[in-house]
């Protein structure tokens, strides 16, 4: 668990950093036109920047509750691969959707925590959270498929500078090298993989769509 506790700790510094120097912050964000221009490392670095208090805490808080269970079931190394994949492959979707908006930035750890999240959902489809709002535990896939289905109106919206798409890429990652890693998990739940699936699928629907 210390491995979770400096991962949180160095994203959370790196965020306070941001906030107090805003050559920092626009230096290591999400920006498609430096990263067309060479500057890769922003796929990365954007991944620990945050926007504000709530977001840092919303995403630290959710790595928090789900990580334990990828840690314990899949061991340290497999975390900390999930996490970093996802990380990447959040901020290539981004790219992806995103190439002709030289303007596009964003910032954030939700690609990796989604990943870690849905990862967490297949290892143990039982957990269930109590949320703040909800007096009632609610089952994890059901947070996982919402949180999702949340992130598309984010990227319709457009108006927070929060990497809703990376949501996507790290869901991917998360579910595909999970499933790889351990595929008896796709035939014991497939009902499960299908749910976690479909808002993946409607994202590609409305991409094709150009909605």
């Amino acid at each position: 668990m210390i491995v979770l506790y400096v991962l949180i700790g160095i994203t959370a510094l790196i965020s306070w950093k941001g906030w107090e120097d805003t050559y920092f912050f626009r230096k290591y964000m999400f920006h498609v036109g430096s990263i067309r221009a060479g500057e890769h490392f922003r796929m990365v670095t954007s991944g620990f920047l945050h926007a504000d208090i709530m977001h840092l805490a919303f995403n630290m808080i959710s790595l928090y509750f789900f990580a334990p269970v990828v840690l314990y079931q899949l061991g340290l190394y497999m975390f900390l691969f999930l996490y970093g994949a996802s990380l990447l492959f959040g901020s290539m979707l981004t790219l992806a959707l995103y190439k002709n908006q030289y303007h596009y930035t964003a910032i954030g750890a939700s690609g990796a925590v989604t990943g870690i999240i849905y990862a967490a959902i297949l290892l143990n489809p039982e957990m269930e959270l109590y949320l703040f709002f909800i007096p009632i535990p609610i089952k994890a896939y059901l947070f996982g498929m919402g949180y999702l289905l949340y992130s598309i109106y984010g990227m319709k919206a457009q108006n927070d500078g929060i990497g809703h798409a990376a949501h996507f890429g790290g869901a991917i990652a998360g579910l595909f090298f999970t499933l790889l890693k351990a595929p008896h998990l796709f035939f014991n739940q497939p009902l499960l993989v299908a749910g976690l699936l479909l808002p993946i699928v409607i994202l590609f629907f409305m991409v094709r769509k150009r909605k």
